[in-house]
């Protein structure tokens, strides 16, 4: 569903372009090349501008930075790019057509640690699409899932999860496995240990999760991001079911969609501050892979 919507944003977005260089044709005599640049101008300016607000609103309700956490100004501006690289990338490219980018699950292999990874907010499975064949390639038997309607309250995902996670657990014979939430996807996994409990779930590991909501969230559309606002009835809710499984809460200190930043925090976890590294960027960090296998190997060996 949710590849389904940002097709349709992009041939929205197409339409407009060849609707604006019609007339720039018909009334102004401009070439085709030059219609196109303009239209690539335009593409990039607005993804530009979107990545840009993320970053002035995070400025806007930022934590206070530890000085062992603090970047410089350049590389807070390289990481910006990065942002914004994987910004275009998914919304324009992974996410509206992740039948292309990420193929089937892996089959299971006998004997593999698992890993579950589930996306984010307004994202699909496409989402790990860098990260699914390099764990993979490091002996994990990994599962994804597409959490769907797209604006559902976090708690409508549960079943799907829980569903994922039976049959995972069923094809490669194993008891337990690790849960992986990105973003959303961490909130939507610490409902299912609320609803279900732990007795599938070895390790959970979060990453750039709203434990404590965002500011960020009263912009979004659909009940989960009212669900996400600081202080929301859902948020306290979920914080009265204690942790009851290993977790690691990984976060950046300049995350630009998690803001206040601290509140990417979970309390009970192990917290692994990622300095300098932008939301979205998580999905292809070799510092959040290395964290996952470490996951993968320890739940194993709990297992």
């Amino acid at each position: 569903m949710a590849a389904r919507l940002l097709r349709l944003l992009l041939l929205a977005e197409l339409l407009l372009y060849v609707f604006l260089a019609g007339l720039l044709h018909h009334y102004a005599r401009w070439s085709g090349w030059a219609t196109l640049a303009l239209a690539l101008g335009l593409a990039f300016a607005g993804r530009a501008l979107s990545v840009k607000l993320t970053y002035l609103y995070s400025v806007l309700y930022r934590s206070p930075v530890a000085p062992d956490n603090a970047v410089g100004y350049l590389r807070w501006v390289r990481e910006g790019w990065r942002e914004l690289w994987h910004f275009f990338l998914l919304f324009s490219l992974v996410l509206p057509f992740e039948r292309f980018f990420l193929k089937a699950d892996p089959s299971p292999r006998p004997g593999q640690p698992g890993v579950l990874l589930i996306h984010g907010y307004q994202c699909n499975r496409g989402f790990w699409w860098w990260m699914v064949p390099r764990l993979a390639a490091r002996g994990c038997n990994v599962a994804t899932l597409s959490l769907e309607p797209v604006h559902a309250g976090i708690d409508v995902y549960v079943d799907a999860l829980a569903a994922r996670i039976e049959a995972f657990c069923r094809d490669s014979g194993a008891s337990r496995l690790v849960l992986v939430g990105h973003s959303m996807g961490g909130l939507v996994a610490r409902a299912y240990l609320r609803r279900c409990g732990h007795g599938r779930v070895a390790r959970l590991v979060t990453l750039g999760s709203p434990h404590q909501g965002s500011e960020l969230a009263r912009l979004g559309v659909g009940e989960n991001a009212r669900q996400m606002e600081p202080g929301s009835e859902w948020l306290r809710g979920l914080a009265q079911s204690p942790l009851t499984v290993p977790s690691i809460a990984l976060y950046s200190p300049h995350d630009n969609y998690v803001m206040p930043q601290d509140s990417a925090k979970l309390p009970g976890a192990r917290l692994i501050a990622l300095p300098g590294l932008g939301h979205l960027a998580m999905a292809t960090s070799p510092a959040v892979l290395a964290a996952i296998l470490a996951a993968a190997e320890e739940g194993a060996t709990a297992a």
